[in-house]
């Protein structure tokens, strides 16, 4: 289906589904003067609130729900900032997606523009908030992290495993990896503590999943940053990654100059090439990439050579592992992070494996360990353990 017929259908719909529009906003970020705004213009279809207790047939419901909720395209939106109003408009699909200046004196922290959606009728006018996110000047590092397979149990690998996850669990039943809660805590504090590092999730999961992941990094207490999807327009370009991430990892570092950065993602699927990429334009600026290895594909092994070599001649660090406190270990031994976090991380890695009572993400089985690589002049994979 291409978008000209996408729309077309859409349109139809419009005329038969009299759902309520509404704004879906997003968390976007920015910097004193210039804030990115995120929001969608959808028909509002009503999924339930996630609950542990829901059968599989009532999160597929609300699943279905989301993903066919109806985009209004080029719905008209009025954004309200201290400076006055600016009318923005949506794409084809409804999506907003504008840089607003604002005031250079914006506080620190977790601010938000006032997002209203015009209309002729009685009713009053849809509002909400888009949130952003200005840095902290405490801030000594940013952090860039993939989420499927990196952050939450999802089976990307596998396209029946991960649709089942997707379709049948919700926020309240999806499961991170061991430990990794803790650890992004540690990365948001920093060495000092109080630091506030910001971090950025960037994944190629629709926009239609932003609730269940937004509600996911709550459920488990970690820590919230902007929340960069993508739209899922069937096409060619459906099951392309690369291009997608790559761009929006640049803009964020344009976006912060002066802020060394951390990336973390996954071997399964481009994360090793994307960041071989980001690495190379900017040396000197990574302090470290972390992958997880989730399964051992000897496919994917050039792809994470390739990576390695970026690395070395970047003056960067690289840790290849399927375990969380390894990863840790090395952001500590770096001072990135407090060697007083690592028994945290541990005793909830410990938990998420099985002694708090938790499990394995359905359809996610256990793997065989793999070698940890280490690619660090200070120090080896032996240190780490």
């Amino acid at each position: 289906m291409d978008s000209r017929l996408r729309r077309g259908v859409d349109a139809l719909e419009r005329v038969v589904d009299r759902d309520p529009y509404y704004i879906a906003a997003y968390r976007g970020y920015g910097r004193p003067g210039r804030v990115l705004v995120l929001a969608r213009v959808l028909q509002d279809e009503g999924p339930a609130r996630p609950d542990p207790g829901h059968s599989k047939a009532r999160n597929l419901l609300a699943m279905l729900k989301r993903l066919e909720s109806d985009p209004l395209p080029f719905a008209r939106v009025r954004a309200r900032l201290p400076a006055g109003e600016r009318e923005l408009v949506a794409d084809d699909e409804g999506f907003v997606r504008d840089w607003l200046e604002t005031d250079a004196g914006v506080s620190e922290g977790w601010g938000a523009v006032r997002l209203e959606l015009p209309h002729s009728g009685d009713e009053p006018a849809p509002v909400t908030s888009a949130p952003v996110l200005i840095p902290a000047a405490s801030a000594s590092y940013g952090v860039i992290s993939d989420m499927d397979d990196t952050v939450l149990q999802s089976e990307v690998t596998s396209f029946i495993r991960a649709a089942a996850i997707v379709l049948l669990e919700n926020a309240r039943t999806r499961l991170p990896f061991a430990g990794v809660a803790a650890f992004y805590r540690a990365l948001a504090e920093g060495a000092p503590g109080g630091e506030r590092n910001p971090i950025f999730y960037v994944s190629s999961s629709p926009w239609n999943l932003y609730d269940v992941i937004a509600d996911f990094l709550e459920a488990e207490a970690i820590p919230a940053g902007p929340l960069l999807l993508r739209d899922w327009d069937f096409g060619p370009g459906l099951f392309r990654h690369a291009g997608h991430k790559t761009r929006l990892i640049r803009e964020i570092l344009d976006t912060y100059s002066t802020l060394p950065f951390i990336l973390v993602g996954d071997s399964a699927q481009e994360d090793p090439e994307i960041y071989a990429e980001i690495v190379a334009a900017h040396p000197r600026r990574i302090l470290a990439v972390y992958i997880r290895n989730v399964a051992p594909h000897p496919e994917r092994s050039a792809a994470v050579r390739r990576l390695t070599e970026r690395v070395v001649a970047a003056g960067s660090t690289l840790v290849l592992a399927d375990d969380t406190l390894t990863i840790a270990s090395h952001a500590a031994a770096h001072g990135w992070i407090r060697e007083a976090a690592l028994p945290d991380i541990r005793g909830e890695k410990r938990a998420d494996e099985g002694a708090g009572g938790k499990k394995d993400a359905p359809g996610v089985g256990g793997t065989a360990p793999t070698a940890t690589v280490v690619v660090d002049e200070d120090m080896g994979a032996a240190d780490l353990e």
